[in-house]
């Protein structure tokens, strides 16, 4: 504490991110980060663009990126905004586009960031529980609101809604922003991205450090409406007008341009996962269903807590919240074969199967 501080800094409960733990030969598995490289021709291009050039300002608008983008999805650029990962162009969303009188509606359970943001920009909010099986109901979303914010697919949980579910709350809500976090959407999931042209009232975020691997060059976009679009440019061009370097720029675009290294990673991830939700189960694991890139497991023997500090001592690093109802679970980040087949033996000896 200081006496320094504004008095925002004094109420803010910062958000904790994954570990990211200095271990010899360490089992990573807390942050959701691609077990693979990402595309070659990525990793090319950011080279290419590391030159003379890193002496001039990079293009504010990133229109290139834009463009590849909109192509990609099937857009126009002026529905797509770029950010220094999906976490800044949230906080942008969060400041332009879901700050209101009424409250914003969000689950309890859910990306642990929303409630930061709403600290931080002074923003009334309430939680809605998920249901006994941990799923978004959307009749849950038909009371006043100001704004709704949801991930599908659901972090920490990975349940996945259906498209005529989201729908389902967009029509309950046509009034005020719905926002839909597609985080980990490429990992078995259909995008809501079909549902843009008659809903102008969505945003959907999207981010290319999981399912493109290029967590270190902190590239996130939105896709929406030409008029929400604009209100997040207005709130970045009043907080930083260069987000995106040039080498995160040409990195990003190569990763867009190289779909079939896109896909082939996607598709070893969610083999990966199924095989890993077998095996966990087969140990007495209950494993919820999961879209995305890591599960969420529990085992009814044991607490999730005493779960990670094992596995730890192993040097197999998983994220546990210490938070109602999901206390005793664990989120997994989904690895390579043999990362996970460490995971399981280390499960096996702890839990005793």
């Amino acid at each position: 504490m200081s006496r320094f501080w504004s008095d925002v800094v004094h109420r803010l409960t910062p958000y904790v991110p994954g570990e990211q733990p200095k271990m010899d030969r360490l089992v990573k598995l807390n942050t959701n980060e691609s077990p693979y490289g990402p595309s070659p021709r990525a990793v090319e291009a950011v080279q290419n663009a590391a030159g003379e050039d890193l002496r001039r300002y990079p293009d504010p608008n990133a229109d290139a990126l834009k463009q590849a983008l909109a192509t990609y999805h099937g857009l126009t650029p002026a529905q797509v905004f770029v950010g220094n990962g999906s976490d800044e162009v949230l906080a942008h969303a969060f400041q332009a586009l879901l700050k209101h009188d009424a409250p914003l509606l969000f689950p309890d359970i859910t990306y642990s960031f929303y409630p930061v943001y709403c600290g931080l920009y002074d923003i009334p909010y309430r939680t809605v529980p998920l249901n006994e099986s941990f799923e978004i109901d959307p009749a849950d979303y038909a009371g006043e609101a100001g704004a709704v914010i949801f991930a599908n697919p659901n972090a920490p949980t990975g349940r996945l809604m259906a498209l005529e579910q989201i729908e389902a709350i967009l029509k309950a809500q046509p009034e005020v922003v719905v926002l839909v976090d597609e985080a980990y959407i490429d990992y078995g999931g259909t995008s809501a991205i079909s549902l843009l042209a008659g809903h102008p009232n969505l945003l959907i975020t999207r981010t290319f450090s999981k399912s493109r691997a290029l967590a270190g060059l902190r590239v996130g976009y939105a896709l929406g409406s030409a008029e929400l679009v604009e209100g997040l440019e207005r709130v970045k061009n009043s907080f930083n007008s260069y987000p995106l370097g040039r080498p995160a720029q040409a990195g990003a675009i190569a990763s867009v341009e190289d779909e079939p290294w896109f896909r082939d990673s996607c598709a070893r991830v969610i083999h990966s996962r199924e095989r890993l939700s077998g095996a966990l189960a087969r140990l007495g694991f209950e494993v919820l269903p999961s879209a995305a890139n890591f599960i969420f497991a529990r085992h009814p023997q044991h607490a999730g807590a005493d779960l990670a500090a094992a596995l730890r001592e192993r040097a197999i690093i998983v994220r546990h919240f210490n938070a109602p109802r999901i206390r005793d679970f664990l989120r997994i980040t989904v690895g390579t074969d043999d990362e996970c087949d460490l995971l399981v033996a280390a499960c096996e000896a702890i839990v005793g199967a």
